[in-house]
């Protein structure tokens, strides 16, 4: 099978075919660097880093561009609020989404290019958009004219007589409300550059068309970002670049959103659970596994209990590898499945992925525990193979290469100590000690870990408090 992704703007799975064979464009829509991230703010980045990182798997070339909004209304307004420029307030936020990016395991784009550093290129586009009478200035400000592109709404379905650009009731001088701004003329305080209508700075929509464009040409291949942004956003920069002469993204992919309680995780509804929050309770690789292991298009209900469910699940991956490593010897990367291969290749199934990752730990340790040392050692370098496709490799991440630090470095320490306690209740128990292996785990549970006897054989995890 080859791959196969969800079209937002088809509304249905096709085969992938690059613009240029061996090579996989991506546009990612990146982080407005308004505030600290939370959980919802990076699914996207890790759902289209694992994508990334199968397209490489498959022999793809991948050209990455992440952008970075620095230059918003949002931005503007709190840093105001704060009394600090709005530039070191964007670049502060912007070095947060970074370093989560980093703890999470996240691959550095080819290039993430800031919205301010491409002022040029947005002129550029506004005069091809204007020259085609696509687009006109009132007063400084520039719109483009909705009524004079008939495909407008083929992205996200809508009619458009009931669209609603979210631009305010003031319309600034708009022929029809329904146009969108390209480019807003200077207000006192704010930063500007100048442009054949004036002073300014640009509109978000027109950012990301000029940005997309610049790195990866008139045409490329995929154009990802969170569910939310298919309309207006995504809708207004295939609009505006279809206009202006560019094919623009041969495919649409969105992830789907982050909840609490039923409503999108967002900083507006107070529901919000920072990076460096919830890294405080897991490990960067247990949250990555919370983040990637739902389908990308499948919407993640936050819960304490299921993020505790994960970290276990992928401490059970983990502890078989440990135990093949200290048993059989150091376990290399060997092949994937080809379960595994098909689960990605149908639109990134993630789910059915580490079913296959988990199935495989079930035989793995079944065959360890015959003494099948060969069986052992080819199940746990498959496993690494198909983790590390996820970005969840226990090796590389016990290695610290990939956002491990000092609080990874004690837990393994931590995991090498229990994991012996445990080989030894094992035995007790395989040689009907059970006064031994009651003491055993006693012994950890007065130390604060709690163990669950399971087919995979017994796990562990701290107990609350501990």
């Amino acid at each position: 099978m080859s791959l196969h992704l969800y079209d937002t703007a088809r509304r249905e799975l096709r085969e992938f075919h690059p613009q240029r064979a061996g090579t996989a464009s991506m546009y990612v829509c990146g982080a407005t660097v308004q505030g600290v991230p939370h959980v919802g703010h990076v699914r996207s980045g890790l759902d289209f880093d694992v994508l990334r990182r199968w397209l490489a798997h498959s022999g793809y070339d991948v050209l990455l561009v992440r952008n970075v909004t620095d230059i918003d209304d949002k931005i503007l307004n709190k840093a105001e609020a704060a009394g600090r420029p709005w530039w070191e307030w964007a670049a502060t936020h912007e070095r947060a989404f970074a370093a989560a990016y980093d703890a999470l395991g996240c691959l550095p784009p080819s290039v993430e290019p800031r919205a301010t550093g491409h002022i040029t290129e947005m002129v550029e586009l506004i005069e091809r958009l204007v020259e085609s009478d696509h687009a006109y200035a009132i007063d400084g400000d520039v719109y483009f004219a909705v009524g004079t592109w008939p495909s407008y709404g083929e992205l996200s379905g809508q009619r458009v007589e009931e669209m609603e650009q979210g631009e305010g009731a003031d319309l600034r001088g708009k022929r029809d409300a329904r146009d969108f701004t390209l480019w807003k003329a200077a207000k006192p305080g704010e930063p500007s550059w100048p442009t054949p209508w004036g002073r300014g700075r640009p509109g978000w929509h027109l950012e990301c068309s000029a940005m997309a464009t610049h790195y990866l040409g008139p045409r490329f291949d995929i154009h990802g970002g969170g569910l939310d942004l298919v309309f207006p956003h995504h809708e207004n920069e295939l609009a505006q670049s279809r206009a202006a002469g560019d094919g623009f993204a041969e495919y649409w992919l969105h992830n789907a959103w982050v909840t609490m309680s039923g409503s999108k995780m967002s900083k507006s509804l107070g529901n919000t659970l920072t990076i460096p929050a919830v890294l405080e309770r897991v490990r960067p690789v247990e949250l990555r596994y919370y983040l990637v292991a739902p389908h990308y298009r499948s919407t993640l209900e936050y819960s304490e209990h299921a993020l505790a469910e994960a970290a276990a699940a992928y401490r059970r991956i983990e502890t078989f590898v440990h135990r093949v490593h200290d048993r059989v010897g150091a376990v290399e990367v060997g092949r994937i499945s080809d379960a595994f291969a098909a689960a990605m290749d149908d639109d990134i199934a993630t789910p059915a992925a580490l079913a296959e990752v988990h199935e495989t730990v079930r035989a793995g340790n079944a065959a360890l525990d015959a003494g099948d040392r060969t069986a052992a050692m080819a199940a746990a370098s498959a496993v690494r193979a198909m983790t590390g496709i996820l970005g969840l490799d226990p090796v590389t991440w016990g290695d610290g290469a990939a956002g491990g630090g000092a609080d990874d470095a004690a837990h393994q320490a931590l995991g090498s100590l229990v994991d012996s306690l445990l080989e030894q209740r094992t035995r007790a128990r395989a040689e009907r000690d059970f006064a031994r292996a009651d003491a055993l785990r006693d012994e950890l549970t007065a130390a604060g870990v709690a163990v669950e006897d399971t087919s995979d054989g017994p796990i562990w995890s701290l107990k609350d408090g501990a």
